[in-house]
């Protein structure tokens, strides 16, 4: 496990802050916090060994995908469409799945 170059692979590739242990909360720009539940076996995270997903809420899904097939992730081919926005999911370089929403509208 590599806490910094993991934090350096979200910097450059979906332009979260790198921050150290101790920091300033991170707000939120329009948009909810949601908390979800799922089974032990869920097959929703990727792997049996991961118990919890980020979801990411970006402008553009498809451009956001692009970038990330060009940085090399290993993204999903799905994307689910709802009413409230379309989710696409890909996995970063320690395995972790991770979503990404375009909340509609």
């Amino acid at each position: 496990m590599d806490p910094e170059g993991l934090a350096r692979w979200y910097q450059e590739n979906l332009g979260l802050p790198a921050f150290p242990v101790v920091q300033e909360p991170w707000l939120q720009e329009g948009g909810p916090t949601v908390f979800s539940t799922f089974a032990e076996d869920t097959e929703y995270f990727g792997r049996t060994g991961q118990q919890t997903m980020i979801n990411f809420r970006v402008p553009d899904l498809d451009a956001m995908l692009a970038q990330l097939r060009v940085a090399g992730a290993a993204v999903d081919e799905e994307i689910q469409e709802e009413p409230y926005g379309k989710f696409g999911w890909a996995t970063d370089p320690e395995g972790n799945r991770f979503e990404l929403w375009e909340p509609a509208g």
